[in-house]
């Protein structure tokens, strides 16, 4: 009676196997507010362009899928916790309660 529980299993409970629902959220404001920028706002220099294109540009990269990680956003928590939690890792092995004191 053993079981195997495949790798993917996780990959089920996702949106088309890649997002989840703050996933879609994040893209959909995203490309939002770009379409109102482009509805709203005048065409007139590629910089203008650029900036009105970026709420749709950064929010794609951010649910973008990156192998060993869920997306970009996920490695930016990840690091953001990395650098602001305690760096100072103490022992508690299979041998931290057996130490005999003197």
């Amino acid at each position: 009676m053993n079981y195997l529980i495949p790798a993917n299993t996780k990959k089920g409970q996702l949106i088309l196997g890649i997002f989840r629902k703050m996933d879609l959220v994040i893209f959909g404001v995203g490309i939002f507010v770009t379409i109102v920028l482009l509805a709203t706002m005048p065409l007139t220099s590629t910089w203008v362009t650029i900036l009105i294109l970026s709420p749709a540009v950064i929010t794609g990269f951010l649910v973008m899928p990156v192998p060993y990680y869920h997306n970009m956003l996920n490695i930016i928590i990840e690091l953001y916790e990395f650098l602001t939690n305690r760096q100072t890792y103490r022992w508690k092995g299979w041998c931290y309660k057996n130490v005999q004191k003197k």
